[in-house]
């Protein structure tokens, strides 16, 4: 069965997230993303799995979906073109902080779990070595590899996978505060991390610079914090509707079973190119090295993103292909489109009126993005939004590339207006 995942979210307990990331809430977008298996995220915050637990009951072998009394007035505030059967899975993300080596490491791990029993043995270590209640997302002074074996240790089958992870902060490469390597993190568990996540300011085409990762499955996921976000980055599959379908599609990293991954443009991601924020400085991995890292405006230290580390790391040129690598496709979320097109915000209620249009007439928003021809999105919506889907899927964009936790500034026509 071929179906889409996006297994990294957060919960209303988690800082900075919308209260709008109810189950109830995600069930609904997830149908009008075009998703079929989303993540529960925050699984050890213990409200949010008491909610889990209320308001979840088994589907398919170790997925969930929501029970009927609580998803029963869903249907009406989805598009019948979108309507679909949505699944849960069970995830979290912990923020290991720690010393190892020598330095202070700061990794983001997300966790997939194939059952509540495993979660609860998963909670209750947790719970041992910090307060799991104060955020969706626990900040733990645990290092990584102790977190994979308390894992592996709650079921074989639990999976671990570095998030993010080139995020210069918080991630297993990051320049402030990862490793050089996986094996630096993980140690003798390394065989057991089968993936990781790319990030939003990274993509395959950049991890597979390094033939370390040779090995690994690049997922991607959208790391939502609130329901749009949902689907600005996910998985392909074509296997089993099952955890254990996911689980060892993404082990095996086989192209048959794990189709591939929907992308940002990685250039928009917060942390693509070098730079200092506060004097606006954006600098390219060559202009780093010519300034010593140093902000040509104020002299202090610029925060090194993605290109930068990946290029520090690769052992492969920045043109090579790897003929078994994972197919991709890069997209710009359907929103941040019509903003553009139609010359206005993009949380606008103009934006919002065109995009309920576009997909109570065509389906969802992913099957619009990549699939839909583009004579029936202009018989739709315009000729000027069907030409902006064209651009997209043909790679036509113009990117300023975000730095220092500055989004990118995408751009597909040079001069947009009102949508004609």
């Amino acid at each position: 069965m071929r179906f889409i995942a996006d297994l990294h979210v957060h919960s209303p307990y988690s800082r900075a997230t919308s209260k709008e990331m109810e189950l109830a809430s995600l069930c609904k977008w997830a149908q009008i993303k075009g998703i079929t298996v989303v993540g529960t995220g925050d699984f050890t915050h213990p409200k949010w799995f008491s909610n889990l637990r209320e308001k979840l009951e088994d589907a398919e072998t170790s997925l969930f979906r929501l029970k009927p009394e609580y998803s029963s007035g869903i249907d009406d505030e989805v598009p019948l073109s979108c309507r679909s059967d949505v699944r849960f899975i069970l995830s979290a993300e912990i923020s290991c902080i720690y010393s190892k080596n020598g330095k202070t490491r700061k990794v983001h791990n997300l966790l997939l779990a194939p059952s509540f029993e495993a979660v609860q043995r998963v909670n209750e270590a947790l719970s041992k070595i910090g307060n799991l209640k104060a955020d969706g997302r626990p900040i733990l002074g645990l290092d990584s590899k102790v977190l994979l074996r308390i894992a592996l240790d709650a079921s074989p089958d639990v999976m671990l996978i570095p998030a993010h992870a080139w995020t210069p902060h918080f991630s297993v490469f990051g320049s402030k505060s990862g490793f050089d390597t996986l094996e630096e993190c993980f140690e003798e568990l390394t065989p057991h991390v089968y993936a990781i996540e790319t990030g939003l300011s990274s993509d395959p085409q950049m991890n597979r610079r390094l033939s370390a990762l040779d090995r690994i499955t690049l997922i991607s996921n959208s790391d939502a914090h609130s329901p749009k976000k949902l689907a600005r980055e996910a998985n392909i599959f074509d296997t089993e509707l099952s955890y254990q379908g996911i689980y060892n599609a993404i082990r095996k990293g086989d192209r048959s079973e794990f189709i591939g991954t929907i992308e940002f443009f990685p250039e928009e991601g917060k942390y693509h190119y070098d730079g200092h924020r506060s004097c606006k400085q954006r600098m390219t991995p060559s202009e780093t090295r010519l300034n010593n890292g140093l902000c040509p405006k104020c002299g202090d230290r610029v925060t090194v993103g993605v290109m930068s580390r990946v290029d520090t790391l690769a052992d492969r040129k920045e043109d090579s292909t790897q003929a078994a690598a994972i197919p991709f496709k890069r997209t710009i979320p359907l929103h941040e489109i019509i903003s553009e097109v139609c010359g206005v915000g993009v949380n606008s209620k103009t934006v919002e009126n065109i995009y309920d249009k576009l997909t109570a007439a065509l389906g969802s928003e992913l099957s619009i993005l990549s699939d839909v021809s583009i004579s029936d999105i202009s018989d739709s919506g315009s000729p000027m939004l069907a030409e902006a889907v064209r651009r997209v899927r043909r790679g036509e964009v113009h990117i300023e590339a975000g730095y220092d936790g500055e989004f990118g500034t995408v751009r597909i026509f040079e001069n947009a207006g009102r949508m004609k």
